[in-house]
């Protein structure tokens, strides 16, 4: 969930409005036409104008407040060492204390502070990357902290699956060489209560090896839904069905990967997606929320992409492609995914500051539920959002949003009816949001601030965002 080395302000142009179409929301059964979509760009009052932090960290809106509950270089794991750097995805769970957090470290190289190589959870003593794992009282105070993945690289985000477990995603292609004893580009399960489980991690091959960013898991079927956050040529969309009598739960896709057959054991494909007869080349194709397209799935030839990286097995024909494809969630039956940003120099067809899809099984169609225009002015703090990254719904209704684009970052939520409103800003710099996700009783949003690394606990009185108009209020 790195920004993209390519800056935005260098390609912004004036032409684009920046705003919001129709969204996803905790029930989305409505198809906004291009009039909704225009009343849609308006900023609703959500919670509230957010109140200047004295501390200089998070402004959040009246009455919310917020607890540090681990930041890089100054928490201690209880191994000794200090909380890793780069904090990213992250996934929550019940636990009988409070909460337990499986927190993605999204090291590649120069970070201060890795993960602690340590024995029994080191997948490659080369890669300073893994996850660090959060028990949490009810209040969201810290209890314990320590390594439950070590050895991979680049942590980017990832997902919860049916069975309570973690899909910790590596965004890489990184193969072995020098520093590195292990080819990289792997999914890799944690499980958030069983320490023993992740001891000797084992790569899901099974499920490709590209840059990974995000997965959603169908709970019904067992599928699971993969983002590729990559560039020349841009990222595919996967899916990968399990094989006959594959039964789920803790501990069988670790099976899986180690049969004999596990490195290609059930089938992966690629998204191909179609206006009536007509093949959809990219996703930046689509401009109006509520534009939908009939999918079909693509085998991939090589998935362990030995000798061509897997989104380069295909001509563009063959599938359909996305700019920095992020965040994926599951919920109102059907995967959700986002797609940060899109420019004509990326190879993009149309430029946006953010799409929200909704792929829907049952009908084999994605339907495209929010856009923003493009943001021409990043710094200003006007309402106008970009570079939306990673996705949860929230229990209030509507979505939220952890922003990853130029300028003033925000968690950025979206009412049901489709308006914006911003309910976290950074104050202590330009670095993107991570990780948001709710406790299982909805009291408590965790979030991080990437760099230089905070893990938050918000609390406040939650409810469902207000939609009116800011300028009405």
């Amino acid at each position: 969930m790195t920004s993209s080395p390519i800056s935005r302000r260098a390609v912004l142009h004036g032409g684009a409005a920046a705003g919001l179409g129709i969204v996803v929301a905790g029930s989305l059964d409505a198809i906004a036409g291009p009039a909704a979509a225009r009343a849609a760009t308006r900023t609703a009052v959500g919670y509230g104008d957010l109140v200047p932090d004295p501390a200089g960290l998070l402004a959040l809106p009246p009455g919310f407040s917020y607890t540090i509950v681990a930041q890089a270089g100054v928490t201690l794991l209880e191994s000794g060492q200090a909380t890793p750097s780069d904090a990213d995805g992250t996934g929550c769970f019940r636990s009988p204390n409070g909460s337990v957090l499986v927190n993605n470290h999204e090291i590649g190289g120069s970070e201060p502070f890795p993960v602690p190589a340590l024995a029994g959870l080191t997948y490659d003593p080369g890669a300073r990357g893994g996850t660090t794992t959060i028990e949490v009282d009810g209040r969201g105070r810290r209890l314990r902290e320590y390594v439950s993945v070590a050895g991979t690289h680049n942590n980017c985000a990832g997902g919860i699956t049916p069975w309570g477990t973690w899909l910790t995603c590596e965004e890489t292609e990184q193969k072995a060489g020098g520093q590195y004893l292990k080819d990289h580009g792997y999914v890799f399960e944690v499980d958030p209560h069983d320490r023993a489980a992740n001891q000797n991690p084992v790569a899901l091959k099974f499920l490709g090896r590209y840059s990974h960013e995000a997965v959603a898991v169908d709970p019904y079927t067992h599928a699971i839904y993969l983002t590729e956050d990559a560039g020349g040529p841009n990222g595919l969309y996967f899916r990968w069905t399990p094989p006959a009598g594959f039964r789920a739960g803790k501990g069988a896709l670790r099976a899986l990967a180690q049969r004999p057959d596990g490195d290609t054991a059930g089938s992966l494909q690629a998204m191909s997606c179609f206006r009536g007869s007509q093949h959809v080349a990219d996703l930046s194709e689509a401009t109006t929320p509520g534009t939908r397209y009939k999918v079909q799935w693509v085998d991939v030839p090589d998935r362990d992409a030995k000798t061509v990286s897997v989104r380069k097995q295909f001509t563009d024909d063959e599938v359909t492609r996305s700019r920095k494809l992020e965040g994926a969630w599951w919920a109102d039956g059907g995967a959700y995914f986002v797609a940060s940003f899109a420019r004509h120099d990326d190879g993009s067809v149309n430029e946006h500051d953010g799409q929200v899809w909704f792929y829907d099984p049952r009908t084999e169609t994605v339907t495209l539920k929010t856009i923003f225009g493009v943001n021409t002015d990043p710094d200003a703090d006007n309402g106008n959002f970009d570079g939306p990254d990673n996705i949860t719904v929230s229990p209030y209704g509507g979505v939220i949003l952890a922003e990853d684009g130029e300028g003033v970052s925000h968690l950025v939520g979206v009412t049901e009816q489709g308006k914006a409103y911003p309910l976290a800003r950074n104050e202590l710099n330009d670095s993107e949001f991570t990780g948001p996700t709710f406790s299982a009783d909805g009291k408590i949003l965790f979030a991080n601030i990437q760099s230089p690394g905070y893990v938050f606990a918000i609390t406040g009185p939650w409810g469902r965002p207000s939609n009116a108009d800011t300028d009405a209020s």
